[in-house]
């Protein structure tokens, strides 16, 4: 007797075999897809799990599959292997968190010098905290190379810099770095690179640091990352312990990362033209969370939080040709007057300063013990307004510079609520010298329009 329900197990069991079938036949042909062409670096002599060093064994792989362009399977175990050259054109996969490279030491790990085309994907490479010589500065060094791939990788306990790479256009993504005595990822001279989706942490000196020798266009995009835990183990006032950290690049977009726990910013731009700062989370900054200083001309910041730091959000230096910006939409809140070192006038606890052809909009700053926003400093303030911003417990709510030769300044509509010296007072210098420019207008000084701002 044939029921509904045998009926439908029928069918069911005829349906499973079917798809099984199908679906053997489909492994089957993408199991044949991925071993044609790959070369097996256990068949050709490297063996996993050894403890001498199989660097020679390891190089006539890797020289095999550039004369094939093949690429090339590490499978899973441990492969103790030291001064490796990397061909011009290399694919080199294995198994993410199973297939682990070792440096043995007396020299580098890996260096590649004018590659056309590199892959590096689904390996661990331990640098074991080893020295690392004088001819490289990474524990992956790559110098040139028309596109680089570095993808859901873990690199770890480098001596130097974990990467550290020299005119490579390409991408970083989804790899995690930690422990370099010196930065996670440096990157000079880049022409397009894309570094995304990352994790750095517990790095000596700096998490991603993006470079030029001269100042000039990079265009290199740092987005999505984690970055935390970054020291300044070299000391100085600001050249380390900075989480991202952009220098003479210009065109460089930073945006949607997660920098936390950084010794000094989390965020920094020095002389970088038409930088992009947008959409971060800068948490317990130990100096300036976000920082764009000296000789740049252009920048966007908006959309980022700031929770915790001794200052908030600079853009200075106009004394440098730092000039040019918007710092819109910004959270910035609980500020501190202590920093990494000893702070120069007026101090540290400023929530947003800026000085020269910026406007300053739609912010809100809460919890600035010195000043929620600082306009100038001495003369170095021009064509700046700071409109529609909402300031609240505050040491001054807004101060603004009155020495002679400052500049122009608009500062209308904004809410300022619990400063306790004051909302808007005019500075000589660090010294207030002013009454309360929100309830008097502008004292007097004809380069300030003071009007319609809200204070309580």
């Amino acid at each position: 007797m044939l029921n509904r329900r045998a009926f439908l197990a029928g069918l069911a069991g005829a349906g499973g075999l079917a798809a099984g079938a199908a679906q053997g036949a489909a492994l089957s042909g993408i199991e044949t897809a991925s071993i044609r062409g790959t070369l097996d670096a256990s068949e050709l002599g490297v063996q996993p799990g050894l403890y001498d060093d199989q660097s020679e064994a390891f190089a006539r792989v890797l020289d095999k599959a550039a004369e094939r362009d093949a690429p090339v399977y590490l499978p899973p175990g441990d492969y103790v292997v030291s001064n490796l050259i990397l061909p011009r054109k290399l694919r080199l996969t294995g198994v993410p968190g199973a297939s682990r490279i070792l440096y043995g030491g007396n020299g580098h790990l890996f260096l590649a010098e004018a590659a056309e085309h590199l892959e590096i994907s689904g390996l661990l490479i331990d640098g074991a905290n080893r020295w690392l010589g004088d001819h490289v500065d990474g524990l992956v060094t790559v110098r040139g190379a028309r596109h680089l791939l570095i993808d859901n990788c873990s690199i770890l306990g480098s001596g130097k810099h974990a990467l550290a790479l020299e005119n490579v256009a390409g991408r970083i993504e989804r790899s995690q770095i930690s422990g370099a005595a010196d930065a996670g990822i440096y990157s000079v001279q880049a022409g397009g690179l894309a570094i995304t989706g990352n994790t750095v942490a517990d790095c000596g000196n700096g998490g991603i640091l993006v470079y030029r020798w001269q100042a000039g266009e990079d265009a290199t995009i740092v987005s999505g990352n984690r970055v935390e835990r970054i020291a300044a183990r070299n000391g100085g006032t600001g050249p380390f312990g900075n989480g991202i950290n952009v220098y003479r690049a210009g065109g460089v977009m930073v945006s949607g990362n997660r920098v936390a726990d950084c010794a000094f910013s989390a965020i920094r731009a020095n002389g970088g033209n038409n930088i992009q700062i947008t959409g971060n989370s800068c948490q317990r900054s130990g100096e300036t969370a976000i920082y764009s200083e000296f000789a740049f001309e252009g920048a966007a910041i908006s959309s980022n939080i700031v929770d915790g730091a001794a200052n908030g959000i600079s853009i200075v230096n106009f004394n440098e040709g730092g000039r040019l910006a918007v710092c819109a939409a910004n959270l910035v809140r609980n500020l501190s007057q202590t920093g990494p070192y000893p702070a120069d006038s007026p101090g540290f606890g400023v929530g947003i300063t800026a000085e020269a052809d910026t406007a300053v909009t739609g912010n809100v700053v809460e919890n600035a013990p010195l000043f929620g926003l600082h306009l100038g400093w001495g003369p170095y303030l021009r064509n700046v307004t700071a409109s529609g911003n909402v300031i609240r417990d505050a040491g001054t709510g807004i101060a603004v510079s009155v020495v002679e030769g400052a500049g122009a300044a608009v500062i209308s509509d904004n809410i300022i609520s619990g400063a306790r010296n004051g909302a808007i007072r005019g500075h000589r210098w660090a010294e207030a010298v002013t009454k309360d420019m929100a309830r008097v207008g502008n004292a007097g000084f004809a380069h300030l329009t003071v009007e319609r701002n809200h204070a309580s």
